[in-house]
């Protein structure tokens, strides 16, 4: 008998174990779905916005898909943008529809341009912050550019003076999918097309594997923010807030031209 066909049967069953556990460990790990393209960069294009200047008591209009209605969050008045209110010390009118998008409909409402166009212009926001959306990724890429920039050319005709902030899609998996960080990337070229402030929590990292089991609710049919992950949020907009507040005026937002006498 070969002496060295008990050690290769030896071998051959710990490579077997190895690959059960690994196959076991990646099911029981939901926040590692299969490997997608990488987020892309993030463009620096257009002129730089102003300082966000926002008074003591603010209101603020939180528009979105379902993380903004608050899903997952138990209630759903432990959402992130409920807490913005209290974190402003001010108050948030919060318009929530869940699956909706700027290009699809939602379950509760219309896509993102209907949706604005019957706001009430009566609620005079001091701060506008448009939320999402993830619920895109599966529309025609080619169409939405123009269905983003119809939802906020109805947003300044509504709220002509309200500042207007963009938050990007967050990953609900990761790592992050390639129509996610296309849909991040869109967004923030044609924010800075128009010097609106945008917020990236697909660039600045904001869900990572590390963090992934607690601020995302990765139960059956959920894949939300957890109440933890909600209050995450809300503590990571005031502080990407309070950067847009104390940033500086840089040349081109000076460069003005002379009036004309």
């Amino acid at each position: 008998m070969n002496p060295t066909l008990p050690r290769r049967s030896a071998l051959v069953a710990a490579g077997a174990l190895a690959v059960v556990l690994a196959v076991a460990l990646g099911v029981a790990r939901p926040w590692m779905p299969p490997v997608e393209t990488p987020p892309i960069a993030a463009a620096d294009e257009g002129i730089s916005p102003a300082p966000l200047a926002l008074p003591e008591h603010p209101t603020v209009l939180v528009f979105g898909d379902s993380w903004t209605y608050g899903s997952a969050a138990t209630p759903r008045t432990h959402g992130y943008a409920h807490l913005l209110g209290g974190l402003l010390h001010g108050t948030t009118i919060i318009d929530g529809v869940r699956g909706s998008g700027y290009q699809k409909p939602g379950i509760d409402g219309p896509d993102y341009a209907t949706r604005i166009r019957s706001l009430d212009a009566g609620i005079a926001p001091d701060l506008i912050i448009i939320q999402g959306s993830i619920n895109d990724r599966r529309e025609d890429p080619a169409t939405f550019p123009a269905a983003v920039n119809a939802a906020w050319d109805a947003l300044a005709d509504v709220f002509p003076d309200a500042p207007v902030v963009v938050l990007g899609p967050a990953p609900h998996e990761l790592p992050v999918g390639a129509s996610t960080a296309r849909i991040d990337h869109d967004l923030s070229v044609l924010a800075a097309q128009r010097a609106w402030w945008y917020i990236s929590p697909v660039q600045e990292e904001w869900i990572t594997t590390a963090d992934y089991p607690w601020i995302i609710d990765a139960g059956p049919g959920l894949l939300h923010p957890s109440d933890a992950g909600h209050e995450y949020l809300a503590h990571r907009v005031i502080e990407a807030l309070d950067r847009f507040r104390t940033a500086p005026i840089t040349a081109a937002d000076s460069a003005a031209p002379d009036p004309v006498e």
